[in-house]
Order: C-alpha cells, then structure tokens, then sequence
C-alpha cells in the first residue's frame, strides 16, 4: 500500500512538472530573460565599380538544433541558412536593390523523414519512394515569373532527387523590379506548408530603393532598421516542437487540425524575448509567420506606432496608431518612437483571440510579446517620419475589365468538426475558373460564408479593399450558395445591404493579403500590373504552372483553400 501510494505521489510531481502529455506549460518559461537576436543579413546583390549588380544565392534547408529559450533544451528544426551552422529560425534576412535581379538556388539538404506528423489524407506532396521531405520556396509578396513562384506542385526532395508534377528548375530568378517594401520567404509544399513552417522554414526579404526612399528620413541602418518575425509554438519538455498527431476528425483525417496555436510566442527565434533600445526611433518590420494566429500589437504603456507601409507596399501616408491588427502572413512596418516612452520599459502585448475572431481571449502567456528596455539617457535624433510617404496612382474603376465573385466554404463531419475548407466550392485540383489577363484590373468580391476571419493572398496581384458589406440572413444566403455556387443567381445584391465596415486608415494602401471578415463581403480591386510604374512585367506572367490564390491560414490552406491562377494574354 505504501508503495502504491508512494508511486502514485512520483507519478503526479512528474505529471505536475511534466504538464500534460509532456508538454512544457508556458508558465514554466520566464518571459524576457532571452535577448533578441537580428537574423543573419545576405545581399543579394555585388557591388561592381560602386554600382550593384546581380548575383546568384545558394541556400539550403538543413536539420538542427536551435535554442528558444535559455530554460529550454535544444530544438530540432528545420532552417534556412547558407551553411549549416550559420542557418537560424527565421532564416536569414535577404536584402536586395530595387532593379537588380536576385537568383537563388534553393537547396533541400533535409533528411528522409520529417520531424512533425502530417497527414497524407489532405491533398499532399509524397515522394514516390515515401522518402524525403518535399520543399518549395515561395517570395510572399514577389512579382515575378511563375517558374519562380513556387508552385505548390513544384516540390522537390533532397538534392533534388524527387521533384514534384510542374517543377520547373533549381534557380529561381527574382527580378526585383516592383515597388521597394517588404516580403516574406517560405515553404509552400502541397498539403505540408503548416508542418514545413512550422518546422522553421521561413524567413525576411527587403527590396530597398535608395533614390525613392532617402529622401523619407526614416530610421535606417542594421541598429535601428530590423525585421521582427513573430510566431507561436509549442514544445514538449525534452525540447521539441509539439504538434497534435491526432486530427479532430481521426476517421477522417488522422492527423489534420484546422487550426494550429502554439503557447509560446517567439520574436526572431527567441520566446518572449528583451530588447535593449535606445531612447530614439526605430523601424521595425513586423511579419506575422504563424500558422493561424492573428496578432492584435498594443504597448502596455500607451505608446503609438507610426505605420508606413502594408505587406509590400509603403503606405501613402503615415497613421498614428495605438493598436495593429495582423493576420498570418500580413506585414506591418512601423516606426516607434522610445523617446516618447514616460517608462524605461515597455511590453509589447497582444489582444487577438484564437481562432479569430470569436475564440477564446488571451491568456498571461499569449497576451505577451517581448519587452523593450530603454536606455534613460536621451540623445539626438535625425530621422523623421514625414506625413506624406510614397503615392502610387489608383486605376480608375471604369478600367476594371471583369468583376468576380470568390466564395468561401468550410465543410464538417458529423460531429460538427471540419474536414475542409474550400474556395467557390473547389478543389484545388478542379479546372481553372480565375483567369485574369496580364495588365488589367479586376474587382473581386470575396464572400466569407464561414465563422472564422480569412486572410486572403492573391500571387503576384496586389489589390485595394474598397467595401466591406455584411450579409443579411445569411443562413439562407448559405443555404442557396452550398445548392448553386453561383453569387448572383442567388442574389448576391439583396442580401449584401447589412452593416458597413470601414478600412482602417492604415490598411488603405495596396496589400496582398486581407482579412476577410465573417459573414461579409469585402470588395478589392486586384490590379495584375506593377502599381509603381506602367512598364509590363519583364518575365511571361502567362508561363507555366501559373499562380495560385488562397487562404493564409496555412492549416486551411494545406486542405484546400487554394485555387490556381492562370495569367492570360
């Protein structure tokens, strides 16, 4: 009996340490004891005679340990780096000139069997061996050729030894020739873009423009200019990621979830890390790398962003914000002013809740970003934010040359669990039904027929929202569109005449993703030409595999919330 009781007291002090199923519980973590680190930087670009020139990048893919957390044992990830030892989680932040192409070569040095669990009942990348782990880079936010896109189907192993039905080559040309902003490199294997990210492969790349963007006066130089990656995880107590291997349809899906949330939340690699500032401006590029969470930024102290740009495009002009809201793949660049701060620190916080929007609330450990530590002293400062920024002209509407209607779907079992998501009830296997033509404007009204928020992203378009309507009755709406998929021959325009959302001023600018509010329509306006000059692109838009559109909530996207895009003449 004493045995008994006495293993029974072992198991629960393991249990209590351990957490559930052996999960680290956030609480065991102090937050800010780690500092952040700035990723590795690469140009890609020489500099021949004092003037930059193109050059080729070769970066691969490895498997590694990575620490993210000073309480935490090593992590195996996956990483983007040039060698093994100097690739990091985010991957390495790639710089470039506006006008000079960059070329990369993309190199899969990843073992024969993946990390996390994934589930080959979703629409997936498998080696005919079932060895390797397929790959595909993607430049979120890149305007180029669509042998360079990073097709979904053009997945290859390691060494390229399998390569999946539309690769195209090794070397990915990256033009360079679009508006000077920020993008966003990942993974975007069919059904293995949520594991592969998770794993770590995803990283930060910057077009600059000296001409056009000097003469701003924003914060600028490695000190004061820094990307911030921002996502969540969770990890088990020997050290490694955790992803639920049980689907929430086992019988139908053994391993899929639709939405992955991890506990932790990481800046740059590090989980709620410190940053030591100075009492000055900074500009810091905030993307959203997380699988479904939505961020909703704030400073515990009051203090304001001052918002430049969306995505990949500058803003036309500055927006003093206390709150910014981002959604998976969205970029925020913003500039923050320390010498503002009444306080020698402040947090960084987040409000969204999980899923967006109607999940449950933020907890002590999510609600938490990183800290900065600011320096007392205060010193002189040159930089400026100007209240006028960079403008690029607007298509006038009566150039549209068709308007679309984009409907989204999510499927359940019986249970009342999701089994899939579709967009205008289609695989992505199903014929092509977007077929825009290279130069022209388009409005699409995107329908969002389900209960959760949809960032959407358009490949090489890049667009406006001009109107957020909701649906009145919508259960009957819905009713009619899961019986004809057809917008108006279920008459779209009697029942979109609820409520009116209006564009936050710092999302009127171009973007390439949105989020797409429940039960409403959001109308963009989609322009498939360069937004900053009407030069045609210098690449075969129609080439292919073509493009793709999807949701950027990666768990949905992997099943299938993505539909081709076929550029025309």
């Amino acid at each position: 009996m004493m045995y008994t009781l006495l293993l029974l007291h072992i198991l629960a002090l393991f249990g209590a340490v351990l957490g559930d199923v052996g999960l680290v519980s956030p609480s065991q973590l102090e937050v800010f004891v780690d500092e952040i680190p700035d990723m590795p930087r690469i140009k890609g670009y020489d500099i021949h005679h004092g003037v930059p020139v193109s050059k080729t990048l070769k970066i691969s893919m490895f498997q590694k340990y990575w620490k993210f957390h000073k309480d935490l044992p090593l992590t195996k990830v996956f990483a983007f780096g040039e060698t093994k030892r100097t690739a990091t989680v985010p991957g390495p932040t790639i710089e470039t000139v506006h006008g000079v192409s960059t070329h990369v070569t993309w190199r899969n040095l990843l073992p024969s069997k993946h990390i996390l669990p994934w589930d080959p009942t979703i629409p997936t990348a498998i080696p005919r061996t079932n060895s390797g782990v397929p790959t595909v880079v993607h430049l979120h936010g890149g305007i180029d050729e669509p042998e360079s896109d990073g097709n979904s189907k053009s997945w290859f192993t390691a060494r390229f030894k399998e390569r999946g039905p539309t690769w195209t080559k090794k070397t990915y040309h990256y033009h360079n020739q679009q508006q000077p902003g920020n993008l966003f490199y990942h993974d975007h294997a069919m059904g293995l873009t949520r594991v592969n990210l998770l794993a770590g492969l995803f990283g930060a790349y910057i077009i600059r423009h000296h001409d056009v963007e000097s003469p701003l006066g924003l914060p600028s130089g490695d000190e004061f200019d820094r990307p911030l990656v921002v996502f969540d995880r969770s990890f088990r107590t020997n050290g490694s990621l955790y992803m639920d291997p049980t689907g929430n349809n086992p019988s139908i899906h053994p391993q899929w979830q639709p939405e992955y949330f991890g506990d932790a939340i990481v800046v740059n690699g590090k989980a709620w890390p410190y940053m030591n500032v100075r009492r000055r401006k900074y500009r810091f590029r905030i993307i959203n790398a997380s699988n479904a969470r939505f961020f909703k930024f704030f400073f515990s102290n009051g203090l304001r962003f001052i918002h430049v740009g969306s995505d990949s495009v500058y803003s036309e002009q500055s927006v003093y914000t206390k709150e910014i809201l981002l959604g998976p793949s969205e970029i925020a660049d913003v500039v923050v002013d320390f010498s503002k701060s009444k306080s020698n620190s402040v947090i960084l916080q987040n409000g969204a809740a999980y899923p967006y929007p109607g999940g449950d609330p933020v907890n002590e450990s999510n609600g938490k970003v990183m800290k900065f530590v600011i320096n007392s002293k205060r010193e002189f400062d040159s930089s400026r934010v100007p209240k006028n920024l960079l403008k690029y002209p607007m298509p006038d509407l009566s150039t549209v040359s068709k308007t679309r209607y984009i409907a989204m779907y999510e499927y359940t079992s019986a249970i009342d669990e999701p089994t899939h998501l579709y967009i205008n009830a289609m695989s992505y296997d199903d014929p092509v039904t977007e077929k825009p033509k290279v130069g022209t404007t388009e409005i699409w009204n995107v329908i969002n027929l389900t209960e959760d928020n949809h960032p959407l992203h358009i490949h090489l378009g890049l667009f406006k929202v001009l109107d957020q309507t909701n649906i009145t009755d919508i259960e009957k709406f819905r009713e009619c569109m899961t019986k004809l998929n057809n917008a108006e021959k279920c008459q779209i325009e009697k029942y979109a005449r609820g409520e009116k959302l209006s564009v936050v001023p710092y999302e009127k600018g171009w973007k390439n993703v949105y989020k797409m509010q429940p039960g409403y329509v959001t109308k963009i306006l989609v322009k498939f030409a360069y937004v900053h000059t009407n030069a045609s692109y210098p690449f075969d838009a129609t080439a292919e595999p073509g493009y793709v559109y999807h949701c950027h909530i990666l768990d949905h996207e992997d099943n299938v919330m993505m539909r081709p895009l076929k550029l025309v003449k």
